[in-house]
């Protein structure tokens, strides 16, 4: 088999080399007003977007059991008008309104309460003074998102996701301006069509490179989840040194995965990041394909959501913030304080905020819980998501692209991957700054520098990408060595800084990852970083939330409550003799107030620095290091 893949890869290399590059069909759709104003003569691109067929995402075990579950909130744990519960949810993130919707679906009145005036969360966007908007991240669809896709299907809007073609587009390093793919060609059942993508490419890795990765991952296609597990233990690069793998493979692709899929760079990921992806993508033929919704995440993914929870019954409040989570003597909750005053009383309580945010707002007579003490080892992790708008056409992809460069993750040119974002005069890059914090493996705290500091670097690192098109600005002292070629200006930029985003999965944090049930009466939690098998993702915030609706929906026709996840033994052992204090709460308002992202200026800085002084003092280095070698 494997000298027929062989074989069969030679006679396919050539077509890898630049399929990704070449003009896709017009688009059908018109830019929006917003594009088509004040818009100079400049050269046009030759790429436009083109929507490529949504593939077969559901002929796989994974969306089966997403899709059975989906339906069993509508069957077997449909609440009938006696058993109907009102359900407070704190938080409006996908968690948050997936938990909704799925609750809505089994017959109970969720109220969901956001404390910012958009919801989202880590999904959030906003309209900037001039109209454009802001996205908190780049944010890719994944055919190997079962969970969202059965979501997308439910709500009837599979058509606002841009499927693009099946491929991975990595930015040549030694070779500036120049990329390669692996192309994934139809019709190749997973896992071949994964080991034909990597064995076409003749621009990576050598054949004896790719022969030696093989092996070590053979234990997860036989062993399966089991085995992944038990690797969160170990980094990416101590996996790779233990069974030998040949470090070009960490250079080459490890190194872009762990950014695009954490922010963080290998040697402080955990392993089971990279193999939980990279599972999906080899058992499911379709799993690594893409797809970029065809707008802002507020508009067309959040408002379908809240629409469809309030359309059966449910409410969505934001601008409603919580103060205080208060209790009972046995620890029972009695209500929520909202700042505004008002208090929430409901039959059932669920926390969708970020850990961060949780760990702030525990009740003093939750602190000695074990329970609760695990999260002490999960911390959100830093990322900076960069807007950077042109006066004139980069050379663009239709896709998301891999830079390979040691300032950024991944990037896409929003102006021809975005329907509502399309501008055929101009590019609108939106790109993803990581590792921006010596937490997740980076020299410098980029989350402390200013603006203007993290443009001019992204500028240099553009101009290496892009090194005939950038102009020699003397407004970014990084494009200094720019010819008299470049001629691509910066005319605009947004820096969305997120300081707490998804939880840091550095090796051994997987075990504190608490269930969805909890040893308070009433109380579930919610969010991407409790315990499901899709980690922190847009995938893993969905199907924690249906988790949780699922542990409500159970316990209100009266099942007994799911068990909750063991605890390891030294927490147990140091919970008791914690100190509890007063909740601190949070202090502010706004995104960053509450573990999301914005653009920060010196009132959001001044709060982020009295609240999560970490961020600029070194000492979230100091614990990084201090949890990493525990």
């Amino acid at each position: 088999m494997i000298l027929r893949n062989l074989a069969l890869a030679s006679a396919l290399a050539a077509a890898s080399t630049c399929a990704a590059f070449q003009p896709h069909a017009p688009l059908l759709t018109k830019p929006s007003m917003a594009n088509r104003v004040n818009r100079q003569a400049t050269k046009s691109s030759n790429l436009v977007m083109r929507d490529y067929p949504k593939p077969n995402v559901e002929d796989t075990d994974n969306y089966r059991y997403a899709e059975a579950m989906s339906q069993s909130f509508k069957t077997t744990l449909k609440a009938d008008p006696s058993q109907k519960k009102k359900v407070a949810i704190i938080g409006g993130g996908l968690a948050g309104l997936s938990c909704a919707k799925y609750l809505s679906d089994a017959g109970h009145e969720p109220t969901l309460y956001e404390a910012r005036d958009v919801l989202g969360g880590k999904v959030s966007a906003w309209q900037d003074a001039d109209g454009d908007w802001i996205e908190t991240g780049l944010h890719i669809f994944f055919g190997a998102y079962p969970n969202v896709m059965n979501l997308f299907g439910e709500l009837g809007i599979h058509d606002r996701l841009q499927w693009k073609i099946h491929q991975m587009i990595f930015a040549m390093q030694e070779l500036p301006g120049e990329f390669t793919s692996f192309d994934f060609i139809p019709g190749i059942p997973a896992p071949f069509n994964f080991g034909l993508a990597i064995l076409m490419n003749q621009k990576m890795l050598t054949l004896p490179e790719k022969l030696q990765t093989a092996p070590p991952l053979l234990p997860m296609l036989i062993e399966g989840q089991s085995f992944i597990d038990a690797q969160d233990e170990l980094s990416v690069t101590q996996f790779m040194r233990k069974y030998g793998m040949p470090e070009r493979i960490n250079e080459e692709v490890f190194i872009a995965m762990a950014k695009a899929l954490d922010f963080i760079d290998p040697d402080k990921l955990s392993m089971t990041v990279v193999l939980t992806a990279m599972n999906r993508f080899l058992n499911e033929s379709n799993g690594l394909q893409m797809a970029f919704l065809d707008g802002n995440q507020s508009d067309r993914l959040c408002k379908p959501m809240a629409d469809y929870v309030e359309k059966a019954g449910g409410k969505i409040v934001t601008n409603a913030p919580l103060k205080e989570i208060v209790t009972n003597d046995d620890g029972s909750i009695n209500h929520l304080l909202l700042r505004s005053g008002e208090k929430v009383e409901a039959d059932e309580y669920v926390s969708a905020m970020p850990v961060d945010i949780v760990k702030r707002m525990l009740p003093k007579n939750w602190q000695n819980m074990p329970y609760f003490r695990q999260l002490d080892e999960l911390e959100g992790i830093p990322v900076i998501n960069l807007h950077m708008w042109f006066d004139r056409k980069l050379k663009a992809v239709d896709h998301l692209c891999f830079s390979r460069s040691p300032l950024l993750s991944v990037y896409a040119d929003m102006s021809v991957t975005c329907k509502e974002y399309e501008d055929p005069d101009k590019s609108m890059l939106e790109l993803v700054f990581a590792p921006c914090s010596p937490i997740a493996g980076g020299n410098i705290n980029w989350i402390g520098k200013s603006d203007e500091e993290i443009i001019d670097a992204t500028m240099g690192e553009l101009a290496r990408l892009f090194p005939t098109e950038i102009a020699n600005d003397e407004k970014w002292p990084a494009t200094g060595s720019q010819g008299p070629q470049g001629q691509a200006k910066l005319r605009k930029y947004s820096v969305v800084k997120v300081p707490r985003s998804v939880y840091a999965a550095i090796p051994g944090r997987n075990k504190y990852r608490p269930s969805q049930t909890t040893p308070i009466p009433q109380f579930t939690m919610a969010g991407c970083y409790t315990s499901q098998k899709f980690l922190g993702s847009m995938e893993g915030a969905t199907l924690s939330g249906k988790l949780a609706a699922e542990v409500i929906s159970n316990r209100a026709i009266g099942n007994a409550d799911k068990p909750i996840k063991e605890i390891q033994q030294h927490i147990i052992d140091a919970a008791a003799s914690h100190v509890a204090k007063e909740p601190v709460g949070v202090k502010g308002e706004g995104a960053i107030a509450f573990g999301g992202g914005y653009t920060m200026g010196q009132q959001e800085e001044k709060l982020l620095r009295e609240s999560d002084s970490a961020q600029f003092d070194g000492a979230a280095e100091k614990k990084e290091v201090a949890m990493a070698i525990q």
